[in-house]
């Protein structure tokens, strides 16, 4: 049994074993073949040609047929023409088994096709051999042919190079390929389609394991005969002699150009912004890195820039985010244009961008960089039939002086950012150790502001609002405290911004609203009945599709009527996207909810928008009420917003009267409510409810 086709030395199953057909019109002789053969064969007998071909036709085909060539009605001969003409069995190899030995009867099996002849009698070892022989021979020729076809009609360029690495065959889609054909490249060494980029270290190393292992695989870049460079992955093997030596090289590629194009498609996308196509934050660490080695190894400074865009969130939440895609697409070019090639513009998400400025030198300063920045980033941005207007605020960190490493850099400019607009926003400043400390109380003023709400940490106090005509308390105004644990009392100013930043005043200002009117109702049980509440609102809950339903269940829970409530929003939210802000105060009108303008003159509104909201007053703000005294201009803008307003039917509340000289003036004017520090600062509940019960001041009760 040849062991090369069973490696285990385990003899094959009965199905696992080669069918041959034996054909012979007498029996003894079919016996005498059978006897030798049916150890290591399965067997099919015939004993006429034509019941030869009817088991020949059937699925289970013989592997090899030993044919008797005498036969009556059907001899052999004519059996093997029927064979090598039909396609389904022409390839079957046949033994001729004949008691006949002129040549010319063998001379005519062979010339029809039989594969080999024996002479009756037969000698079993002989027999066997043959048999054997053919078999093993037919196998050899069919994974030829196989490979043969394999060569020829691959997708894989192939190419056959000999024990000196001298070209001896390529097949078809090696010239595909590279352009050569095999009568270019036959004797000639692969090195021709070498273009350049691989080192002598990588030749040697793929070498090696082409020798030891008989092996290799990789990547390599390759020149066709154009001269264009393309990637391709090759695989190398060896076919080696009965003596181990190598005698040829098979090698094996495909051009991947198209997955390397991929992979260079994935990689932009991982460290790259979709939106702005700049580096994201994974592509800036890496990048700051490198420049911070250069920066060190060349004893220069470098020069980090956080960028926070003012006002964006306010855009993006009130026109939408294919608007705010739109304006941060076209901050991210301005940003391109102001800087270098070698410096790094990357955008971190939402607003944020950094530029990192390389290579510095004292022409090159980053203050004249912020410079450009400032004025470039705060021109108008044109986006569909919308002008609007952003501002950078840009906090500046220095390498080695503010920090060694990336993080740090990027914490410290991110601090100065954050005094950028603390400042007044629109400008550049760069980072101090103070900065750090007061980015360390916002970030630990941030953690407990997040969890202020649930702990019951926020309290209302209440302004009291006096009527014109008869300087009798008639509403009140509520305005959120935080008391935290700790600090004490927190200032609006302090936390308020911090909460827009976060998205906490959305659920701040539903308790707020939800808190008046639980307050507003508890007075109306304690005999006061004709105070009206004014809740300020955010731009969140503006923008809020949840916002009516809210203020309609809050009343009703409490039962209160809607002209109890008086809703403010300041004057820049409502001028934002005034369309959209008129659907929505509409739909709160609706309700029956007053609606009052607050910090009128402030803003940037606009008249012909200013007389379609649908509000019931404006609230004058305090800065022109302060030196109304003595700014004649002040004095002139006080004078005309009351007189636009009432031309408009609207009523006029003046925020911030502190002296008597102050609301002479106003009332002179004819001011409808006036609230200030003159008649009572901001105070809790309980203190509220003594003044509304007490004194000449107070309001008429029911009582």
């Amino acid at each position: 049994m040849n062991k090369a086709f069973y490696p285990s030395a385990v003899p094959p199953a009965d199905s696992e074993k080669p069918l041959l057909l034996l054909v012979d019109d007498m029996p003894p002789n079919l016996h005498v073949l059978a006897a030798t053969l049916k150890s290591e064969y399965r067997l099919k007998t015939a004993t006429s040609g034509a019941a030869a071909l009817e088991l020949v036709a059937r699925s289970d085909k013989p592997e090899l047929i030993l044919l008797d060539v005498m036969m009556p009605g059907m001899s052999g001969i004519e059996v093997l023409r029927r064979l090598r003409a039909d396609p389904g069995t022409w390839d079957i190899p046949v033994i001729f088994v004949s008691a006949d030995t002129s040549e010319q009867s063998q001379l005519d099996g062979l010339d029809l096709g039989a594969d080999d002849y024996l002479t009756k009698p037969v000698v079993s070892t002989v027999l066997r051999a043959r048999v054997r022989n053919l078999l093993a021979r037919k196998r050899t020729e069919r994974q030829l042919r196989l490979a043969a076809h394999v060569f020829q009609y691959s997708g894989e360029a192939i190419m056959i190079t000999d024990r000196n690495n001298r070209i001896i065959e390529v097949n078809p889609a090696f010239s595909t390929r590279t352009g050569y054909t095999s009568d270019e490249v036959r004797g000639k060494d692969p090195k021709l389609l070498s273009s350049g980029r691989a080192t002598a270290e990588e030749y040697k190393s793929m070498w090696q394991s082409i020798k030891e292992d008989g092996f290799w695989q990789g990547e390599m870049w390759d020149r066709d005969k154009n001269g264009d460079i393309y990637p391709k992955l090759l695989t190398i093997s060896t076919v080696r002699n009965s003596h181990h030596e190598i005698e040829y090289h098979i090698a094996s590629f495909s051009d991947i150009s198209n997955l390397k194009a991929a992979e260079e498609r994935i990689h932009h996308i991982a460290h790259h912004d979709a939106l702005t196509g700049l580096p994201n934050r994974i592509h800036l660490t890496i990048a700051m890195e490198q420049a911070l080695a250069d920066a060190q190894r060349q004893s220069r400074e470098l020069a980090v820039m956080f960028i926070d865009m003012d006002r964006f969130k306010l855009i993006n939440d009130t026109l939408g985010h294919h608007v705010g895609d739109q304006l941060l697409t076209e901050v991210a070019r301005r940003l391109k244009s102001c800087v270098r090639q070698s410096d790094i513009v990357a955008r971190l998400g939402g607003d944020e961008f950094v530029v990192v400025l390389t290579g510095m030198s004292e022409q090159m300063v980053p203050t004249t960089v912020a410079g450009k920045i400032l004025h470039a980033l705060s021109q108008p941005y044109q986006i569909h039939q919308h002008i609007l207007h952003t501002s950078p605020s840009i906090g500046i960190s220095i390498y080695p002086l503010d920090g060694e490493d990336s993080t740090t850099l990027m914490k410290n400019a991110d601090a100065a950012m954050y005094h950028a607009k603390e400042q007044g926003r629109n400008n550049a400043q760069y980072f101090t150790a103070e900065m750090n400390a007061a980015a360390s109380r916002r970030l630990a003023l941030e953690h407990d502001l997040r969890s202020a709400l649930e702990a019951g940490q926020f309290e209302l106090h209440y302004q009291p609002q006096v009527c014109g005509k008869t300087l009798l308390i008639c509403g009140v105004e509520a305005l959120v405290r935080w008391r935290h644990p700790v600090r004490g009392l927190i200032s609006p100013l302090d936390f308020i911004p911090l909460a827009e930043d976060t998205g906490l005043i959305e659920p701040i200002g539903a308790w707020v609203l939800n808190e008046a009117c639980r307050q507003l109702a508890q007075w109306r049980t304690e005999g006061v009945t004709s105070l009206t509440m004014a809740v300020n609102l955010s731009a969140h809950q503006l923008r809020s599709s949840t916002l009516v339903e809210l203020v309609r269940d809050t009343l009703s829970q409490y039962g209160l009527s809607e002209n109890d409530l008086e809703l403010e929003i300041t004057e820049s939210v409502a001028m934002t996207d005034p369309e959209r802000a008129i659907g929505q105060l509409q739909a709160l009108r609706d309700l029956g909810v007053r609606l009052a303008i607050d910090d009128f003159g402030t803003g940037y509104s606009s008249l012909a928008y200013l007389k379609n909201l649908p509000i019931q007053s404006l609230k004058l703000d305090r800065s022109f009420v302060r030196d109304i005294e003595t700014d004649a201009n002040d004095a002139a803008i006080s004078t005309a917003t009351l007189a636009l307003a009432h031309s408009l039917g609207l009523g006029v509340v003046a925020e911030g009267v502190e002296t008597e000289h102050q609301k002479e003036f106003l009332l002179n004017l004819g001011c409808d409510l006036l609230q200030g520090y003159l008649f009572g600062k901001p105070q809790p509940a309980a203190l509220i409810s003594q003044l509304l019960h007490g004194g000449k001041a107070a309001l008429v009760t029911s009582a």
